[in-house]
């Protein structure tokens, strides 16, 4: 086991992951690249407590500089069919900084996107809405495919759901945009209540300010 693993969480025997996000900052900040590829190599590791670990330390590498990451999107993509749900979180999350940098390879992907989105809930769910927005955000030719799969979202997903998505949602609307948006979710309001309620009222004061 190479000195670069044995700092992974599970090779510590730890159970939390603060050595992955300790291991993913160090990469990071020195832009070791050889690093970053041995872990990336290492997602596909046989051992499923490794592989893991690996997963969680790229993306959180994405989180802080997505570029990094960027050369292995097409694992990310391949991961999403894996069978290991918290590798299938883990791709979608990175694929979701990876989109801020690199749009266009997520739009070739649409597809795997859409179908991430149709069949995941929770933190999956969520990040598929994030990278389907940033991808969106990027041009006009990607909103004009993108921006209503997202407004037909809003306006058919579970009402709970509807502010933690409108809020993921805000970096593809723009000036242009943000009137169909306001008035998709004036439309769901009503179904809100307390907390929830003024979140979504602070997401379309947002949007009526751009």
């Amino acid at each position: 086991m190479t000195n670069l693993l044995s700092r992974l969480g599970y090779l510590q025997t730890r159970r939390d992951r603060t050595p992955n996000l300790d291991l993913a900052r160090d990469l990071a900040a020195r832009d070791d690249i050889d690093g970053i590829r041995e872990i990336a190599e290492n997602m596909w590791n046989e051992n499923k407590n490794i592989h893991s670990d690996c997963m969680n330390v790229m993306y959180e590498i994405a989180i802080v500089d997505p570029n990094l990451v960027t050369p292995y999107a097409v694992d990310f993509i391949k991961f999403l069919k894996s069978k290991y749900p918290d590798m299938v979180t883990g791709a979608i999350t990175a694929l979701a900084e990876i989109a801020k940098v690199k749009p266009e390879f997520l739009f070739k992907h649409l597809s795997d996107l859409k179908k991430i989105k149709e069949i995941s809930t929770g933190m999956t769910l969520n990040k598929s809405i994030s990278a389907l927005a940033q991808t969106s955000s990027a041009n006009e030719e990607y909103g004009s495919v993108l921006f209503p799969y997202l407004l037909e979202h809003l306006a058919t997903c579970y009402f709970k759901e509807i502010p933690e998505h409108a809020e993921r949602i805000l970096p593809a609307v723009n000036e242009y945009n943000k009137y169909e948006f306001i008035k998709t979710l004036e439309k769901r309001i009503e179904l809100l209540s307390g907390s929830d309620f003024t979140r979504l009222k602070k997401i379309i004061r947002i949007a009526e300010k751009l």
